[in-house]
């Protein structure tokens, strides 16, 4: 692709310019977004991404372009799973909502960063061993069978990880504005927020490796891994709060993401075979008849997946929130039924 070190550094410069008028903008100072606003700046930052997938596929050809856009969906559907997540511990902590927007802020920011350094490591360790992809497509298959069966069955707010942080650390029991600390009685207490932004980035490393295997299943190209999950990033905090209430609707997302995670799991061993240096495999020699799947293919699976999962999960609560009505309206007759 020839990306030179001069387009690293704007591109980064731009990331990180773009985070700090979000911050300053939007999260310094408490407030809760109206629908509107999140709405506005959802468009915006999905538009955004779209126009720079279009630059590289007319830059650097549409091979390219499909990989970025490829992987910007990909990501996008992990970083809607990440809010449902955030979600639960947002909820768990009882995160006052002019509050929720600084947290969300950091976690992403954290996201951010855990996954450059993940980016970095994954591109190193694909120019160097090819046997790498094995790992990353068995790593992906057992992650899509997690998410398929042990999705949501834990609470990241009351887990393992957080009891031993509230055992380490003085916690108080109640928020102090968007404080971290506060000091009582000459002493130092850490307040929930902070206990917030430790489990959202300890959540956030989990979901780096969920994320960084699976879009390396779609392209090589460290450039267009960094940016599409940059701009699956950006406005993700808005889209919290647009599609709120959508999040717990979407009941077959984990089932749907599962899905693309398993193909591109498939995907990953089969470019394995197909580039195979193990000795024990064949004699060291690739597996050429081994089928190699056309990107325009991967990026038609999973926008029909991500689209199959979407309207499964609508006309289901759809049809569950009928079937509730409907009780509701039975036992109510009954209730008020005149006696004979």
């Amino acid at each position: 692709m020839g990306v030179t070190p001069l387009i690293w550094i704007i591109t980064i410069a731009v990331t990180i310019a773009f985070f700090v008028f979000e911050f300053f903008a939007h999260v310094r100072k408490p407030h809760e977004p109206t629908i509107g606003e999140s709405a506005r700046w959802s468009a915006f930052y999905i538009g955004l991404a779209l126009l720079f997938g279009v630059g590289i596929g007319v830059v650097s050809g549409w091979t390219y372009g499909g990989e970025y856009f490829a992987g910007y969906l990909t990501e996008k559907a992990l970083s809607i799973d990440n809010l449902f997540v955030f979600l639960i511990i947002m909820t768990g902590f009882a995160v006052p909502k002019k509050y929720q927007q600084k947290v969300l802020m950091v976690g992403i920011v954290i996201a951010l960063i855990m996954r450059g350094a993940f980016i970095a490591v994954g591109a190193a360790l694909i120019e160097n061993f090819s046997w790498i992809f094995y790992i990353f497509g068995a790593l992906l298959l057992f992650l899509a069978y997690r998410q398929a069966f042990a999705h949501g069955e834990s609470d990241p707010a009351n887990g393992k990880f957080m009891r031993f942080v509230r055992r380490v650390l003085p916690v108080t029991e109640e928020y102090s504005e968007d404080k971290l600390t506060v000091k009582k009685d000459g002493k130092r207490f850490v307040t929930p927020m902070l206990l917030v932004i430790i489990a959202i980035g300890f959540i956030d490393l989990v979901f780096a490796v969920d994320s960084i295997p699976a879009i390396y299943g779609l392209t090589n190209e460290a450039y267009i891994v960094f940016t599409a999950n940059a701009f699956a990033l950006m406005g993700l905090r808005q889209l919290y709060f647009l599609i709120g209430g959508l999040l717990e609707r979407l009941v077959y997302l984990a089932q749907g993401l599962a899905v693309i995670l398993a193909f591109i799991g498939v995907k990953l061993v089969f470019h394995a075979l197909h580039v195979n240096e193990l000795p024990f495999i064949n004699g060291g020699e690739p597996l050429l008849w081994v089928p190699e799947i056309p990107i325009w293919f991967s990026l038609l699976f999973i926008a029909a997946t991500v689209a199959v999962a979407t309207i499964a999960s609508l006309r289901k609560t759809r049809n569950d929130d009928k079937k509730k009505e409907r009780e509701t309206f039975d036992g109510e007759k009954v209730i008020h039924a005149p006696e004979d």
